[in-house]
């Protein structure tokens, strides 16, 4: 029996259970109500029926996407057997299936997948795995990278590190002039595949064409990729990359993933030593232990996987993160990255339209195909602000630039409401 088999023999499914179903085109006839105590995938996008209402808007997904009835629900059976809930008693973490399941989304091998707390600390960890700043050495990175990652390279050369930025024209990274920059001593290109600031999209398997030809490691931040564009990490090949779940994988904080390939992690120093990473274990130092041998032996045998876990992981993460991604991702690969892009798309390039007449200047490459769209406004903030919060619409808007993100549950209803909201610039 599977784990989904013995938690309906126990009754533990309950709202967080989903059944597949296809998607059809918007404006295909009503579907009956599901049964009561189920969560059905949407037959067409909008779904609203997944998520709770509110009386506002809500077009920040980008930055935190809300929570669903059904991951809610997920939490909650976790949170039973956490409580000793007899009913909740056959309940099993899906640790290793919610890796599997992140990995067909996108396109990797479960092994060269970890759990890592965030985007920035798998960052990082590729960093000192590569002994960087102390070794030194040519960085390349560009100004639409995450701008939490901007002081990380301004680090690097502050400690010795050559880092080249390449900086966006027309709001892109233009491919020749990464090769430019890219040199026979350049040891990592570093970057976003889809920008946070614009939504611009790297040409991934391009990028690493690139820079691999001169013997450079890419590593890629997909937190505004993985779940809302199709993400190939094997067809691409990359080195590295992260993300955390709290965006577009309708997850929570405080959990994401790091993938490296097996050849890639080969060329790390180990830096990482937690015990989640270990294949054997057995110490000599515990009652009934088998001696260790002669004194100034080793107090334990060990070893580590030669997975991404084996490299990468720590201690414990994040269960309840962990049971909320297992109804998130059914979700999001039930419904079809394509189809939750597409929807999105059919929002955005209204606004694309629209916000250019009222004044507005896009940010945002019209051919970006992400659910994204900035544009750069002088003290936006200050201006837009009280608009948005009488007009109870809740988006990024930052000092001098805001970003609309749309998810599965937005429809045109909400773009009328922010487009009169914010009216003309």
């Amino acid at each position: 029996m599977t784990r989904r088999d013995v938690m309906l023999a126990a009754g533990t499914l309950s709202a967080g259970t989903l059944t597949m179903v296809d998607i059809v085109p918007a404006g295909a006839a009503a579907q009956s109500a599901p049964a009561q105590g189920k969560s059905t995938l949407p037959r067409q996008l909008p779904d609203k029926s997944s998520f709770l209402a509110g009386e506002g808007v809500y077009l920040d997904s980008g930055s935190q996407h809300p929570v669903s009835i059904g991951a809610r629900a997920a939490v909650d059976t976790y949170l039973s057997k956490r409580m000793l809930d007899p009913a909740a008693a056959h309940y099993d973490l899906p640790d290793d299936g919610v890796r599997e399941k992140f990995a067909r989304l996108v396109n990797a091998d479960p092994d060269d997948i970890a759990y890592v707390q965030s985007t920035t600390a798998g960052e990082q960890m590729v960093l000192r795995g590569l002994g960087l700043p102390q070794s030194g050495g040519h960085i390349v990175t560009d100004t639409l990278h995450f701008f939490g990652s901007l002081p990380l390279y301004e680090e690097m050369q502050r400690h010795g590190v050559e880092v080249t930025w390449v900086e966006p024209k027309d709001g892109r990274i233009l491919l020749d002039d990464l090769k430019r920059a890219i040199r026979k001593d350049t040891r990592l290109v570093a970057l976003s595949l889809v920008s946070t600031i614009n939504g611009f999209q790297h040409d991934l398997k391009a990028v690493c064409n690139l820079a691999h030809a001169h013997g450079a490691l890419v590593y890629a931040d997909i937190i505004h990729a993985a779940g809302c564009v199709p993400v190939d990490l094997k067809g691409s090949g990359v080195d590295f990359s992260a993300c955390a779940s709290y965006k577009w994988l309708m997850g929570d904080f405080g959990l994401g993933f790091i993938y490296g390939t097996k050849a890639a992690r080969a060329l790390l120093t180990r830096t990482e030593y937690g015990y989640y990473g270990m294949s054997a274990f057995k110490p000599h130092v515990y009652p009934f232990d088998t001696p260790s041998g002669p004194p100034g032996d080793m107090i334990a045998d060990y070893a580590y996987a030669d997975t991404a876990e084996g490299t990468f992981a720590h201690g414990t993460h994040a269960h309840t993160v962990i049971a909320q991604l297992d109804h998130s991702l059914d979700y999001i690969l039930g419904v079809g990255v394509s189809a939750i892009q597409a929807h999105a798309q059919d929002l955005i390039n209204r606004l694309k339209r629209e916000l250019p007449k009222l004044g507005y200047s896009l940010m945002t490459p019209p051919e970006s195909t992400t659910p994204l769209v900035t544009c750069a406004y002088e003290s936006a903030r200050e201006k837009l602000g009280p608009k948005l919060a009488a007009a109870k619409i809740k988006m990024t808007v930052s000092a001098n630039r805001f970003r609309v993100t749309p998810s599965v549950f937005n429809d045109h209803t909400d773009i009328d409401r922010l487009l009169a909201a914010v009216g003309h610039a």
